[in-house]
């Protein structure tokens, strides 16, 4: 069938010629003839009602075309509701005035009593405005601000309009309230113009909002916001303090974003005062759960006798701002005697503080007692302190270690969350390998030989700016809860390689420091992971944690060796002739001293800069003060790792043994150690895992090579030489004493080689020297074997001095040079790799015997 036919199915004959079916003028009409007017008014009928519904169709298309094309919706200023059509939509209608109609069945004075449907008059010409700014999508920069009182809105709009003027957000403010003012009315009160505060306005408001109950109240906060979400997609919602705000609003807007799983930011009082520095981060900073799911421990370690210094801490921690952030988590390390007074402040301490509100309290502090009495060795005491946090949401939970000798500034809480913030979920985080966030500059370097000077970079000079440091802190210093977990999986792997025998190597920090710290170090060098230190020493109280001296002490690990090498010090030979007389040089006025920095008290934005620098553009410095680039760091640690793996690491091939590393795995230093389960029988001499660098060639010993554990040097040979004749002489004599006595017919016993002795004159340290007594038949053969011994030496250290047999590890020190001590006033200090730069201006300063490197590098 044709498509006219299909169309017009009764019209059999559609398209002929009208002449062949005209009547006859005069003739009959016959039975059978077609007559046309029997059929003309149901073809035009079903024209009409076609052509009816093509007009109502095209009708329907011009009334419905979309009104975000065409180039006119950029002359509009889309932040205000505009008056009349607004772009391209619809007549807007007018918003009801007066007061809607009160039931007869209500009684009482109350003036919200309205429980009608909800209608939005002014929403919809925002929303539709805002298309240009991707709210439709996921990754968009939206921040939405959101009050239902005049006072909540007067006290957060500054915030809003500072956060919009810095551009780093697309800012919204959405006011959902009762009062019937229009939203240029708000702003004139509040003393703002567009042109200075570049904010997308929203009245969330529905119709008769001055006379609807709470319920109505309820539900248009609840639909307000849902529609707002659909078009704008926040990554956050701020709202001010929920005592100032509507009881309705506060219950609708959190079981709303409970729902969306938008981010919800209540602002404590005074923000605009205290939390201004909140304008400075973006929107991935705000977005998700970041704000309500980021927890921080304080780790707190307290050495004997230190109840001063810890009270003073636990003070400044009690009396800090955290502008109603949740309180941390506190664990306190407490030696195995506690000093009265710090039991007494610790049993009357209380935290966090009691809600007076009436709230169920739950205690945040955690105080671990140590059973042993016993001084620890460096390995337990670093085990001690590391497994006292692990974390239990690594992304989301870190430590802040902090030494007793600290005090805190009462706004250190908002830097550390700002600095999680920013550094950590900010879109300007564009590194991967920060360990954490310090509170404070350290005064010297690691290995403390000289104070510690802050890079300053040549186009900025005499302006301060924070760096990157691959150094660890041990007195204010935040842990990011994966590197944390990486770390206690590196000390448990470190410590199981060790074994009683193992000689130390050459420690890289000093050890005024805990013993942690330089497992740490060894971590961040191989894994290239570097520390942020801020940098705002140039106000007058600038200081987020302090460091006091006065009541210092030397980590417990080392604090009975130091004793020990007091009293090996023999007092000096005086002279009663000789008046006393005083070194001006040695005068506690004349030491270079590094004042402790004030404070700070004042607001934190006044620290920060407008352009917060992304943490790739910092300096970045490696352990010994050289300034990398980024194919420094990669390289400086793939060459770190690789002689750790070899030298403590057990990843040798060799001795029936096969190297079999692991596979690298986030969170896990497995990678780094090989045969964890078969450590090496024999372990090697005192390491060198520094390979020498053109900065540290003065550090390292020249006449390194191959050691052996019964070499005896060659200055000492001839010492050694006569020693052992000594010996046999004394044997002898010995030997013919014993003799006689027991001739004389004195009672004698026997000692425990069978030798008579007489029973009066028993002295069982004389019987234990007779222990290394060589007989006279064999003194001949052990003569022959100790000229055979030094014949092995002397080819040994011939073999020692050829350059090609040098390795990393360093020959034991002579009995004569371990008894030289360096010169009153030095310390040894050690510097390990790190390839320097040319043009690194480096400085030897020399003691007694020893070449040292000034780390002002």
């Amino acid at each position: 069938m044709s498509l006219l036919g299909s169309i017009f199915p009764g019209d059999k004959e559609l398209g002929k010629k009208d002449d062949d079916h005209r009547p006859a003028i005069n003739g009959p009409i016959l039975p059978g003839s077609w007559n046309a007017r029997k059929q003309v008014s149901g073809v035009r009928r079903r024209r009409i009602i076609y052509l009816v519904l093509g007009l109502f169709a095209i009708f329907l298309f011009i009334k419905n075309i979309p009104t975000d094309l065409g180039s006119n919706r950029f002359k509009q200023d889309l932040r205000v509701p505009s008056k009349g059509p607004s772009l391209g939509l619809p007549s807007q209608q007018k918003t009801p005035s007066g007061k809607p109609p009160r039931p007869s069945d209500l009684n009482g004075d109350d003036e919200h009593y309205f429980t009608g449907p909800v209608s939005f008059y002014k929403l919809a010409s925002t929303l539709h405005g805002i298309a240009s700014l991707a709210g439709r999508y996921g990754r968009n920069k939206n921040i939405l601000f959101a009050a239902s009182s005049l006072k909540s809105a007067s006290e957060i709009l500054p915030l809003a309009c500072e956060m919009a003027s810095l551009k780093n957000n697309d800012v919204h403010f959405a006011f959902m309230g009762r009062e019937d003012l229009e939203i240029s009315e708000i702003k004139d009160l509040n003393g703002i113009n567009d042109d200075d505060c570049n904010v997308h306005w929203h009245d969330g408001r529905p119709d008769y909002s001055r006379w609807s109950s709470d319920f109505r109240m309820e539900v248009s906060v609840t639909a307000g916001i849902g529609h707002i979400h659909r078009f704008v997609l926040p990554q956050a919602i701020l709202i001010d303090n929920t005592d100032r705000e509507d009881i309705f609003f506060v219950n609708s807007i959190k079981s709303k974003v409970t729902e969306l799983g938008t981010s919800l930011i209540e602002l404590p009082s005074g923000a605009a005062e205290n939390l201004m520095w909140i304008t400075r981060l973006d929107s991935g900073s705000l977005a998700g759960k970041s704000w309500q799911t980021t927890y921080v421990d304080l780790l707190i370690h307290a050495p004997p006798k230190s109840s001063g210094s810890l009270i003073r801490l636990l003070k400044s921690i009690e009396e800090a701002d955290y502008f109603g952030y949740r309180r941390p988590h506190i664990t306190i390390e407490l030696p195995a005697d506690i000093d009265p007074p710090t039991y007494n402040f610790l049993e009357n301490m209380v935290w966090p503080p009691l809600d007076w509100s009436g709230a169920p309290h739950a205690s945040q502090i955690t105080l671990r007692h140590r059973i042993p009495k016993r001084s620890f060795t460096a390995a337990e005491a670093s085990s001690y302190l590391v497994e006292s946090f692990y974390p239990a949401r690594p992304l989301d939970s870190h430590v802040l270690v902090l030494s007793p000798q600290v005090e805190l500034s009462p706004l250190y809480y908002h830097y550390l969350v700002y600095s999680l913030l920013e550094h950590r979920y900010s879109k300007a985080s564009d590194i991967d390998y920060l360990m954490g966030i310090s509170l404070e500059l350290p005064t010297n370097y690691l290995n403390g030989s000289e104070p510690f000077i802050p890079p300053t970079p040549k186009s900025r000079s005499n302006v301060p700016i924070p760096f990157l440091w691959e150094a660890p802190n041990c007195n204010a210093a935040l842990y990011f809860g994966e590197r944390w977990m990486e770390f206690h999986s590196f000390l448990s792997n470190r410590v199981s390689t060790m074994k009683s025998s193992t000689p130390e190597y050459k420690k890289q920090v000093t050890e005024s420091y805990p013993a942690w710290m330089e497992y740490l170090l060894e971590l961040m060098r191989t894994r290239g992971y570097a520390m942020f230190y801020p940098n705002y020493e140039s106000t007058s109280s600038s200081a987020f944690a302090t460091v006091h001296s006065e009541l210092y002490q030397p980590p417990e690990e080392y604090a009975k060796k130091t004793i020990n090498d007091q009293k090996d010090e023999s007092p000096p030979v005086l002279d009663p002739t000789d008046p006393f007389k005083a070194d001006a040089s040695t005068h506690a006025r004349t030491k270079p001293h590094r004042p402790e920095p004030p404070l700070l008290t004042s607001s934190l934005l006044s620290l920060l800069p407008k352009d917060s620098p992304s943490l790739s553009t910092l300096p970045h410095m490696s352990y010994d003060a050289q300034f990398l680039t980024a194919s420094d760091r990669s390289s400086f640690a793939a060459d770190y790792a690789a002689t750790f793996r070899r030298e403590i690491g057990n990843c040798v091939v060799g001795n029936g043994k096969s190297a079999n590393q692991p596979e690298f795995v986030e969170r896990i230093a497995d990678d780094l150690f090989c045969n964890l389960n078969d450590p090496p029988e024999e372990p090697p001499g005192q390491m060198n895992i520094n390979p020498p660098s053109t900065a540290s060639q003065a550090f390292t010993d020249p006449d390194a090579g191959v050691y052996d554990p019964d070499a005896i040097p060659a200055d000492s040979s001839a010492q050694v030489r006569d020693e052992f004749a000594a010996h046999l002489n004394r044997q002898s004599e010995q030997k013919e004493a014993t003799t006689k006595e027991t001739s004389s017919g004195a009672l004698a016993s026997f000692g425990d080689d069978g030798t008579p002795v007489p029973s009066e004159e028993y002295d069982p340290k004389v019987e234990e020297d007779k222990e290394d007594i060589i007989p006279t038949d064999k003194r001949s053969k052990a003569k022959s074997e100790f000229q055979d011994h030094l014949a092995r030496q002397s080819e040994q250290e011939k073999a020692s001095a050829d350059p090609k047999t040098h390795s990393l590890t360093a020959k034991p020190k002579s009995e004569k040079q371990k008894a030289e001590k360096p010169a009153a006033g030095k310390k040894d200090t050690a510097v390990g790799d790190g390839k320097a730069k040319q043009g690194t201006d480096t400085e030897a300063i020399t003691s007694a015997n020893t070449e040292q490197r000034d780390p002002g590098w």
